[in-house]
């Protein structure tokens, strides 16, 4: 063998792996840096769940049951722990495979959705959870990511077929969504819900002008919401000031920014935040503002810059890839998970009125985690590639 084949030869042993197991392929089909990000995310909520959960502990203790200040940490361990392996279970999924369970789990949770009315649980004034023995879920979190990925797929059958009906069967299951949330009520949800759909309908090539029709139609549903959703309306007023008496006190965003800011650009150190105590559900909703007390407005800020190297990380996986329909799925997840996380910081940061949104990965939550977890193994499953393929270069010698 000359010595050009030899040096081809060696650069094939070291590159290409031996082993054909399928736990070795995943591992060189996976995108290991969105992985690693993600579970830098865990990490990190982890530690801002064990900062909040002594808050959570004393509103829910009594005078005869003290609760473990611990107890929402080792809670949100537990959840941890059952949903990187579902996460992992999923990513290793064929797409084909990832895509059926996604339209299956679609169905499911939309009809637990439907029944919410008449077997949900009320709390906080909201009914949107379903009882189970030592469980309770959340249908519309478990539904954001099968539903993204079920639009996905619909609208993928339209490059194939522009006669397909797609959009309009689309628009009906997206508005009936909308309408079973609203009942609930969950303003929140459904704005992360029609956000999806319409970004989707932008990505599959819908025309200008419907996407400019369906815009104004978003805009006149937002001045519907304000006039006749009374907990949404009061919401806004008292962000914007509007009726607000001056001994009413400071509302729940002023407490979240007040929280952030107080520990400056380094916080005051882990356990030693006083004003989280004054915030309602500081372990859920504004565990943004947690973190900006005990750990500085630099671990926020890097933080945000987690999230934002994840969905650029998504996008330039992207930028490359030629079917329509994993295209659509992966951009409509990070979408959906984008835009929560953007809401979450906005309302701690004060942008946003008060809205009971969770911080992705990092605030408490069973269904929350459980949720993001199946998300993210969906987008996983979706983005894997093959390191090898698609490396065309041909090197050829002269034999000289």
């Amino acid at each position: 063998m000359s010595k050009a084949g030899e040096l081809v030869k060696g650069f094939r042993t070291r590159t290409v792996p031996r082993e054909r197991t399928a736990l070795a392929i995943w591992f060189w089909e996976i995108d290991r840096v969105l992985l690693s990000l993600i579970v830098t995310l865990m990490a990190i909520g982890l530690v801002a769940v064990a900062a909040a959960s002594p808050v959570a502990a004393i509103d829910r203790s009594t005078a005869d049951i003290a609760v473990n200040p611990l107890l929402y940490f080792y809670r949100q361990l537990m959840w941890v722990m059952i949903g990187l392996p579902i996460m992992l279970v999923i990513s290793m999924l064929p797409r084909p495979q990832a895509r059926r369970l996604a339209i299956f789990l679609c169905a499911f949770f939309f009809l637990m959705l439907l029944f919410v009315p008449i077997l949900g649980s009320t709390v906080n004034g909201a009914r949107r959870w379903i009882d189970l023995p030592g469980f309770r879920f959340q249908p519309s979190e478990f539904l954001k990511p099968a539903y993204v990925v079920t639009l996905a797929w619909l609208l993928s059958l339209r490059a194939k077929d522009q006669k397909l009906p797609v959009i309009q069967l689309t628009g009906a299951l997206t508005l009936l969504i909308s309408a079973v949330l609203m009942r609930q009520p969950d303003f929140g949800q459904t704005v992360i819900f029609m956000a999806c759909w319409g970004a989707l309908l932008l990505l599959s090539g819908l025309e200008m002008r419907w996407i400019a029709m369906l815009g104004g139609a978003g805009l006149a549903g937002l001045v519907a919401v304000y006039m006749f959703y009374e907990n949404g309306r009061q919401r806004i007023n008292d962000f914007l000031g509007i009726g607000v008496q001056m001994d009413t006190g400071p509302d729940q965003t002023d407490l979240a920014f007040r929280t952030i800011t107080h520990g400056g650009f380094t916080g005051v150190g882990p356990g030693g935040g006083l004003n989280k105590f004054r915030l309602p559900e500081a372990h859920t909703d504004y565990i943004f503002s947690v973190i900006g007390e005990e750990f500085g407005l630099l671990a926020c800020i890097a933080i945000a810059c987690v999230y934002l190297a994840i969905i650029v990380r998504v996008l330039l996986r992207l930028l490359d890839e030629e079917d329509v329909f994993t295209i659509l799925a992966a951009a409509g997840l990070t979408t959906q998970f984008g835009l929560q996380a953007i809401i979450n910081m906005g309302v701690n940061a004060q942008i946003f009125p008060s809205k009971g949104m969770t911080l992705p990965f990092i605030s408490y939550g069973g269904s929350s985690m459980l949720a993001l977890c199946i998300g993210v193994g969906l987008l996983l499953a979706f983005t894997r590639r093959n390191p090898f393929m698609g490396r065309h270069t041909v090197v050829k010698w002269s034999g000289r």
